[in-house]
């Protein structure tokens, strides 16, 4: 009995290990003090031009597309309607996002296929994206969560990283290498 009791106990030790690795949970906060700023309006005003990639589980390529983003102010709202094309995969091939700012500096966002209002918090030279999205894999349809990243390298060039999740566990990842034109 003993023995069997501790072969139960080392596989959920190890199970939890497993999940926990399989997570990501980035504290902004650090962020706050890095330099330059992120200004999330500034940055996306005019075109902008993205390159990346989706990567699954096993850290294969499932997508690989461009966006060309127009970027505007339309009644205080910050407007990224978007563009896309896709050399491996496919995806939706537009978007149009409405931005929000609100009193205490956070955003709140939409868009058509976002499954109720995104949140943006920014962090001095970081901004994170946090909202839900019924996302279509092969013939199913699946709501997960998008922890989404971004991180100004200057006042034209961005870095995003957006980590999907479904039940808390990173089911994929994507990288994307934002300019503006």
């Amino acid at each position: 009995m003993t023995q069997k009791l501790f072969r139960t106990t080392t596989y959920l030790i190890f199970s939890l290990i497993f999940l926990s690795a399989c997570s990501v949970s980035i504290d902004g906060e650090q962020y706050k003090a890095v330099e330059p700023d992120f200004n999330i309006e500034s940055f996306f005003d005019g075109k902008v031009k993205a390159w990346g990639i989706v990567q699954n589980r096993d850290g294969d390529v499932v997508q690989r597309f461009v966006v060309n983003i127009d970027g505007y102010m339309k009644e205080g709202n910050l407007i990224l309607d978007e563009t896309f094309e896709y050399g491996v995969g496919e995806g939706p091939l537009t978007r149009v996002w409405t931005l929000s700012k609100n009193a205490n500096g956070t955003y709140t966002g939409n868009a058509g296929d976002i499954a109720g209002p995104a949140t943006g918090t920014p962090y001095g030279n970081a901004f994170n994206f946090v909202y839900e999205m019924d996302l279509a894999v092969d013939d199913s349809t699946y709501r997960v969560n998008f922890d989404d990243w971004f991180w100004a390298f200057d006042e034209n060039t961005m870095m995003n990283r957006s980590y999907i999740k479904k039940f808390g566990l990173v089911m994929a990842e994507v990288t994307i290498f934002m300019q503006k034109q």
